[in-house]
């Protein structure tokens, strides 16, 4: 299996749809579905069962998509200390499922400007890791959104934005100006992954323990909502599919846009990065 292979499936698996997946990874949906059926057919077993309705995993699936992301991880670091012996210039930069972000475009393009010779590596992460990977070594600096852990960590704030509640479009609650957290309690909640951080958690718990599926990425959260019913919150300005709604929640704090990297970590590409962070997503 080619690891440019497994960067494909993984894509596919997480958006739980080809066309998504293909927007994320910068191609044309033919070669995509092409690899995901020569991946198949290297392993010998069916990964994924299409429909007109998106994609779902098979077990098979699911066992790879867990292996996968492992085994891409590794790489990711082996690259890292790869670059960093030959003495090529390289930050990570994790980004935690928000890549559409105007802010991510205009700081792509300033650190670019400043910075023409470094390589930028971007590592996507999923909901169930807030620091995407920084523990792990696997980025230098991320961008996220608190509140989470934050020990050993430096928090940079660039932005807040409003809280919403993402429901059906047909939900009767979707039809209101605004919700209080109250009115929510009788509903299942999207959860996360357990370990995941429970600062992080509780915050997207509306502050008090919950029930329902568990997910790890954007796309799963909202296909929990579509399929299940199921609700969750969300930052205010994100492009919704039709069949779903999104409601401002009015006690709710709103959720932070932050830079965050390892304390005491003095790479001066990390200060140059944090800087031009601040400036870009405050326009």
């Amino acid at each position: 299996m080619e690891l440019r292979t497994l960067r494909y499936f993984v894509a596919v698996a997480e958006e739980l749809h080809f066309g998504r997946a293909a927007t994320r990874l910068h191609m044309s949906q033919p070669p995509l579905s092409r690899a995901i059926k020569q991946l198949e057919a290297d392993v010998g077993a069916l990964l994924l069962v299409r429909s007109p309705a998106g994609v779902t995993l098979t077990a098979v699936g699911t066992v790879l998509l867990e292996e996968a992301r492992a085994l891409l991880d590794h790489a990711d670091r082996v690259r890292v200390r790869v670059s960093a012996a030959a003495g090529v210039e390289t930050l990570t930069v994790g980004i935690l499922g928000d890549g559409t972000d105007p802010g991510v475009a205009r700081l792509a393009a300033a650190y670019g400007r400043h910075h023409p010779g470094i390589d930028i590596c971007v590592r996507d992460t999923d909901l169930s890791d807030p620091t995407c990977g920084l523990s792990a070594g696997l980025v230098d600096i991320a961008l996220t959104r608190a509140p989470f852990d934050v020990t050993g960590l430096t928090v940079r704030a660039l932005r807040t934005d409003p809280v919403g509640v993402v429901l059906r479009a047909d939900d009767p609650l979707a039809r209101r100006d605004g919700l209080l957290l109250a009115e929510l309690n009788d509903r299942r909640w999207f959860q996360f992954p357990q370990g995941t951080d429970p600062v992080w958690q509780s915050y997207w718990n509306g502050g008090r323990p919950r029930e329902g599926p568990v997910v790890r990425t954007v796309q799963e959260c909202l296909q929990a909502v579509l399929w299940n019913g199921t609700i969750g919150l969300a930052p205010l300005g994100h492009d919704l599919p039709a069949e779903l709604a999104v409601v401002p929640l009015t006690d709710m704090p709103p959720s932070r846009v932050v830079a965050v990297w390892n304390e005491g970590d003095t790479n001066p590409l990390i200060r140059s990065f944090v800087e031009i962070a601040t400036s870009a997503y405050r326009r």
